[in-house]
């Protein structure tokens, strides 16, 4: 019998590290060259019998604006970016659509940046269709797109480079609230200058005569489809809406653009962010929301959220804080 010792396994570890650098197993040893790209962007996970499919869009990355945040200085944001292991001079913005499966709906809920978005960026962002794909996702397989409010990487997925109809089979079904806005001529002829005005021009340029064939308004505190009702949760626009989705005895709140970032408007929901419509009903929807999902500890979906963008919120001084839920193997 061979008794094993320190001195016996330092020899042994000797000897195979001269096999290694001069004899045979060198041989079969090679350099492997970087991939230089993630895998497909999707994760599964169930609420109730719900099968939840988060798609990323991918994430769009850009120096940090002096204003980016309106009621405080640059200086508190990015010391809030570096108390979250983020650089403080970058702004990281995640897209995350997410795919409802019901069992007898397919229903995807907001589109992304778009396959313009997708060429522009050098597949940065607009990853959505590409992403559906290698989750074995078909757009004309979805019976209804639902979409949370009007901005541009929500609504964008809805048309394909060419202008084309993304998701050929599928329900448009858009806030009430939402859309009158976005559509009302004389809300653009008033719209300022700059991001309102651009904004106007891309519901217009994305609800195409193809688009609005397809298009069935929902009202708020309905159900958009079974088991899933929407929440008024206005200030980011007009009509931003959020949902509840229930299955079982279990519940999910997709929060759409609520908080946007977590690790900045969730940790200081009184802060305004430079893209809210209307920063003080922000707020309050946020601090309103917020509270009630910490007291009711239900799992949150968000769509700017990192991937794969569920989790959950607590109190946490005079603010919250995110707590993501753990990466499980199995579905």
């Amino acid at each position: 019998m061979t008794t094993l010792n320190r001195r016996s396994l330092l020899a042994g570890a000797t000897t195979i590290g001269a096999l290694t650098a001069w004899g045979p197993i060198a041989s079969v040893r090679a350099a492997a060259p970087p991939v230089g790209k993630q895998a497909p962007g999707f994760y599964r996970y169930k609420v109730g019998t719900t099968e939840i499919t988060v798609v990323t869009d991918g994430l769009n990355q850009f120096p940090l604006p002096d204003d980016f945040v309106t009621n405080i200085k640059k200086e508190e944001v990015q010391a809030g970016l570096a108390a979250a292991y983020m650089d403080r001079n970058i702004f990281f913005n995640p897209y995350n659509p997410i795919v409802i499966n019901t069992g007898s709906k397919l229903v995807l809920v907001d589109t992304g940046t778009g396959e313009g978005a997708f060429a522009s960026s050098k597949g940065k962002i607009g990853q959505l269709q590409s992403n559906l794909a290698a989750a074995g996702l078909e757009p004309g397989a979805f019976d209804a797109v639902i979409i949370s409010h009007y901005h541009g990487d929500h609504i964008n997925g809805l048309i394909k480079a060419d202008n084309a109809v993304a998701f050929p089979n599928a329900e448009i079904l858009v806030p009430a609230i939402e859309h009158k806005f976005w559509m009302d001529d004389g809300e653009m002829s008033r719209a300022p200058k700059g991001r309102m005005e651009t904004n106007f021009k891309n519901v217009r340029r994305v609800f195409n005569a193809d688009v609005m064939k397809r298009v069935r308004t929902y009202e708020w505190d309905k159900d958009v489809i079974p088991g899933m009702k929407a929440v008024g949760t206005p200030g980011h626009s007009t009509g931003h809406t959020s949902f509840v989705l229930s299955s079982g005895a279990d519940k999910l709140f997709i929060q759409s653009d609520m908080t946007h970032v977590p690790f900045l408007f969730v940790r200081n929901p009184g802060w305004h962010a430079f893209y809210d419509q209307d920063p003080a009903a922000a707020e309050a929807t946020r601090r309103k929301m917020l509270d009630m999902l910490a007291s009711e500890r239900m799992m949150v979906q968000g769509f700017h959220f990192p991937f794969p963008s569920h989790g959950y919120v607590e109190k946490n001084g005079n603010g919250f804080r995110e707590v993501m839920a753990a990466w499980n193997p199995s579905i």
